[in-house]
C-alpha cells in the first residue's frame, strides 16, 4: 500500500491499523518513496542467526582463555 506524506499526517491511525493487520505501507513524498512502515512483531532473528561475526573464532584452540588473550594484545610494545 502506498500513502503520501500528507496522508500520513492526517490519517496516521488508519495507516497504523493497516500495518497492524500485516500490510506494508510505503510513504512517498512528491512521488518518490522515502519511508516504509512495517509491523514490529515480525519474526525476529534468533541470537546468532544470520550473524556472520558471531562465533567466528569458535574453532580456534589458542584462544580458550579470553582474558589472557585480551591482556596480551593490550600490553605495550616495550
Amino acid at each position: 500500500m502506498n500513502a503520501t506524506a500528507k496522508q500520513l499526517r492526517f490519517n496516521t491511525k488508519s495507516l497504523l491499523q493497516s500495518v497492524a493487520r500485516g500490510e506494508e505501507v510505503t510513504i512517498t513524498m512528491r512521488g518518490k518513496p522515502v519511508a516504509r512502515l512495517v509491523t514490529v512483531n515480525r519474526r525476529r532473528k534468533k541470537k546468532g542467526e544470520d550473524d556472520t561475526i558471531f562465533g567466528m573464532w569458535r574453532d580456534r584452540n589458542d584462544l580458550r582463555e579470553v582474558q589472557s588473550y585480551v591482556r596480551n594484545i593490550r600490553k605495550g610494545r616495550f
